[in-house]
């Protein structure tokens, strides 16, 4: 299945990259390496219409944004569209639009009905609808909190290559001390630090003694972290299901034990892991571990597909 889909996706990556080019549906099947009748047969069955009317749809979508975003030539913009009459391009805008081009400007809706969710996205891009038949539909929060116990991981295990003094020294040669951290940070705190910080806020939230700083291995990391990261997950999951992030908690593990609200706690529990990442990041390329990437959730969610 997934190689059906990616050879779909190439069909329709060559429909939208010949939007400005003179081609026929022959020329298209041709690009795609297959007949005419194959490639029109499947590209209709996957996208509700017909890979002509798709095309046409989108250069119409394209060309009533370009009408509403800025003063614009209904000429230049028909031409743009592939129509070599102006006449021909006013009667399948009236037909799309219900009013005529030249009375467009003020109108702001730009995307024609479409079953396959497909659709032009301004400037020149296109607006493809994501494939999660199934699958939970993840939030911003969802995106975030997966994404820094993916790279928090990821920090462990190459941690976990190194010799424990390259651990354990410290390899900045400039350091901006967060209050937070340690005097003297090294790897092994900077980790040591992002698993404790999940441990001592879960305690905080559901009421337990503060958590003692536990093994600071690289397995008893790694093992920390799977205890602790899933199950301040699950709390902030359920922080937005109850729609609390303006709900105050007292954290009676402060002393003197002080208020937050949920949200103000996640934000900067999230703020400062995405922090001591990037520090991480710097100090493996220092001992020689280069292929940390930039530690982008674009990384993580394309390693999804």
């Amino acid at each position: 299945m997934a190689g059906r889909r990616d050879r779909l996706r190439e069909f329709v990556d060559l429909i939208i990259a010949g939007l400005d080019d003179d081609v026929d549906g022959s020329s298209l099947a041709a690009r795609a390496l297959v007949s005419r009748y194959h490639f029109d047969r499947l590209m209709a069955a996957a996208l509700g219409e017909p890979p002509g009317a798709f095309r046409r749809r989108l250069l119409m979508e394209r060309a009533a944004w370009r009408l509403g975003a800025s003063p614009t030539s209904v000429t230049d913009v028909a031409i743009e569209a592939g129509y070599r009459s102006l006449e021909g391009f006013d009667r399948a805008f009236v037909r799309a639009f219900g009013t005529p081009p030249s009375r467009y400007g003020a109108e702001t809706r730009f995307r024609l009905p479409a079953h396959n969710g497909i659709h032009f996205h301004p400037p020149g891009g296109i607006l493809v609808p994501a494939e999660r038949k199934g699958a939970q539909t993840m939030d911003v929060i969802d995106r975030l909190l997966e994404h820094d116990l993916w790279f928090s991981r990821r920090l462990l295990e190459r941690a976990a290559s190194l010799p424990p003094d390259e651990i354990d020294r410290q390899v900045w040669e400039r350091w901006d001390r967060m209050p937070f951290d340690a005097e003297e940070p090294t790897v092994r705190s900077m980790l040591t630090r992002m698993v404790w910080t999940y441990e001592n806020w879960t305690a905080s939230v559901v009421g337990r003694e503060v958590p003692q700083r536990g093994d600071t291995s690289i397995d008893g990391l790694r093992s920390r972290l799977e205890r602790s990261g899933p199950e301040f997950a699950d709390l902030v999951r359920s922080v937005r299901d109850r729609g609390d992030w303006d709900a105050e908690f007292v954290d009676a593990l402060c002393d003197p034990p002080e208020s937050f609200t949920f949200g103000g706690m996640i934000a900067h529990v999230l703020t400062f892991s995405a922090y001591r990442r990037q520090v991480l990041v710097k100090a493996f390329k220092e001992l020689g571990i280069d292929d940390l990437g930039l530690g982008d959730p674009v990384e993580w969610e394309r390693s999804l597909v």
